[in-house]
């Protein structure tokens, strides 16, 4: 099993005991939390969080704070308030709308072209350079979904990390942002061994590759303090696990990143 980390490991909390499938246990702020702390903690998008963020995934406390926080991810709270206006859902952080825009559910079908094309046209017209924003539209009425994959394939590459330009290995950036399944082989004390997924450019197009080991480090792997076991299915982000998954979550997130990397293909 995994030891507990000490506060100095970067939001690990202590060992909660064997908790069920990410989402089917956390209010929607600490499942949205989970998911948007690795990028947080590298700079990459949201707001400077201090210590709220893995303070309050160590102590499992969802407040206002939380919430004022979430709200401040320019990147993913929008497609949250899309997601929960197309499904009549009054709080953009209600669990199931968070877990469909990082996991992927059946509110995703419910989801307009109108009204995504209105998002896009917002939110990314102005940043996206005009022989590239005929592409981008055109995808509002396509066969894609407003999943956190869509942003990562279609928007990350046209107009760079929300905080930052393109990064300079950009495959490696796209893979590590993709919120990708995994299986745990190997836990420990200080140690958690996975299999995920790469993402690889074959003949000019983008896949899902054949799982590979990673090792994670105590830093990314420690699950948020979940005792995880050999067979395991997780959703991991930015080399940390977020959580772990049941078989239908794990088989829905592979489904509809491969739709959104199908569709991405289209344009590169």
């Amino acid at each position: 099993m995994i030891g507990p980390l000490t506060p100095a490991d970067d939001g690990a909390t202590p060992a909660r005991g064997r908790a069920g499938a990410v989402g089917s246990w956390l209010p929607g702020p600490l499942l949205f939390a989970r998911f948007a702390f690795p990028p947080n903690h590298l700079g990459l998008c949201g707001p400077e969080s201090g210590e709220t963020l893995p303070d309050r995934v160590r102590t499992g406390r969802s407040d206002p704070e939380l919430v004022r926080i979430a709200q401040q991810f320019e990147g993913a709270y929008p497609y949250l308030e899309l997601i929960a206006a197309e499904n009549g859902v009054a709080d953009p952080l209600d669990s199931r709308v968070v877990e469909a825009y990082w996991l992927g559910n059946d509110l995703l079908a419910r989801v307009g072209p109108r009204a995504r094309h209105d998002d896009l046209t917002e939110r990314f017209r102005s940043r996206t350079r005009p022989r590239e924003w005929g592409w981008l539209e055109a995808k509002a009425g396509g066969a894609s979904a407003v999943h956190h994959s869509f942003h990562v394939l279609e928007i990350l590459p046209r107009i760079g990390m929300m905080r930052g330009g393109l990064p300079a290995d950009l495959i490696g950036a796209l893979e590590r942002c993709l919120v990708r399944p995994g299986r745990v082989v190997a836990v420990g004390p200080g140690l958690l061994d996975v299999e995920a997924p790469p993402l690889e450019m074959r003949d000019g197009q983008l896949h899902l590759g054949t799982p590979r080991p990673i090792h994670l480090s105590p830093l990314h792997g420690a699950s948020f303090g979940d005792l995880l076991l050999p067979g395991d299915e997780v959703a991991i982000h930015w080399d940390r696990v977020c959580g772990r998954l049941d078989p239908a979550q794990a088989a829905r997130l592979r489904s509809v990143t491969e739709l959104n990397l199908a569709v991405a293909n289209t344009t590169i």
